[in-house]
């Protein structure tokens, strides 16, 4: 894993002049004889090791690479990446997935179910401390992490049957702050910063339509939306906020296409803003799946790549207005820079 990623095609905004010099990357290799914490490029003498051929199961960076949490069968190890020291050891055995908070404060894990002993647990990294655990009965990609932190770690959610609970996240004895009760909730996105809402899908229910809706932190136990937007053909929702928290991108999903012309089923891709103002389909100019869609990091602008092969990408402005067309090629990723001046799509 690393923090780059080899594109096929890019397009940069500014002179080389105004981009920073990267710091060294460090990156880990994971193989038959376990992992290694490489640093580099640039290379002053070589490629340099910080750590070595470590057995492990799984690995992940926390989000700003000053962590490695290294995960083996019996315990978590967190590993401080500029000198290659363990941080803590987590004695929790037969993790199948872990993940870190924004900030890296915090290391959830989620171990097989059990009804004896509950399987999702939130560590303080620093200490090692548990300060929540629940029974979580199934992992799945659409809804890991199951805790949801905002950037600023103030505010956490989780998703249970029919529910939404939120949590200060700076002191989780105080358990559950508030909650959102919505029936047939499938999945859940707490807008990261601010976080100042939270997005809820609800798929279709004998015959009513699927519907995302948009509700107010501060008020969610009321159940008052604030936004919303109904639509049929859909079986599961990717959420995606913007910065700022002023727009949500829906990639809508159906397992089946009733037309045929795709195996993998068809993609809707919709738009909504918090304050209610705008709700619609993102206006896409040609026919086809939506294969990936990313803010950028400034949230003024979103780009989209879709269409049947060769694929078609477009940057919308948070008006959901086209402003450029990138032409086609065969393309069904897309990522942004951290600073938003450079776009990828592989």
């Amino acid at each position: 894993q690393r923090n780059s990623a080899v594109s096929r095609r890019s397009s940069c905004r500014g002179s080389p002049a105004t981009i920073m010099a990267s710091p060294p990357l460090g990156f880990f290799v994971r193989g038959s004889e376990g992992l290694s914490l490489l640093v580099g490029p640039p290379f002053d003498d070589g490629c340099r090791s910080r750590l070595d051929r470590i057995l492990c199961l799984s690995a992940l960076f926390s989000d700003d690479g000053s962590k490695l949490a290294v995960v083996t069968s019996d315990f978590v190890s967190v590993y401080d990446t500029g000198s290659g020291s363990e941080h803590n050891r987590l004695n929790v055995a037969g993790v199948m997935a872990a993940a870190f908070s924004p900030g890296g404060t915090y290391l959830q894990t989620f171990q097989r179910y059990s009804a004896q002993q509950k399987n999702l647990s939130l560590w303080t990294v620093d200490t090692g401390n548990v300060v929540f655990q629940q029974f979580q009965k199934a992992l799945s990609k659409s809804n890991w992490p199951a805790i949801q932190f905002s950037e600023d770690e103030t505010v956490a959610c989780r998703l249970v049957t029919n529910e939404v609970h939120l949590f200060d996240a700076r002191d989780f004895s105080k358990g559950i702050t508030d909650r959102l009760r919505l029936p047939g909730i499938l999945s859940v996105k707490l807008a990261f910063a601010p976080p100042s809402h939270i997005a809820a899908y609800v798929p279709e229910i004998k015959g009513s339509p699927s519907s995302v809706r948009i509700f107010e932190c501060t008020q969610v136990s009321q159940g008052q939306q604030v936004a919303r937007r109904s639509f049929y053909k859909s079986s599961s929702a990717q959420l995606l906020w913007n910065r700022g928290s002023t727009g949500l991108l829906v990639v809508a999903q159906s397992d089946i296409d009733k037309t045929n012309q795709s195996y993998y089923g068809e993609s809707r891709l919709h738009f909504l803003t918090s304050n209610g103002s705008h709700e619609g389909s993102v206006p896409l100019s040609k026919e086809g799946p939506v294969h990936d869609a990313q803010w950028s990091p400034s949230g003024t602008e979103f780009l989209v790549v879709y269409g049947f092969m060769p694929a078609k990408a477009t940057l919308f402005d948070a008006k959901c207005q086209p402003l450029f067309e990138f032409g086609t090629g065969p393309y069904n990723t897309v990522r942004w820079s951290p600073h938003g001046r450079c776009i990828h799509s592989f």
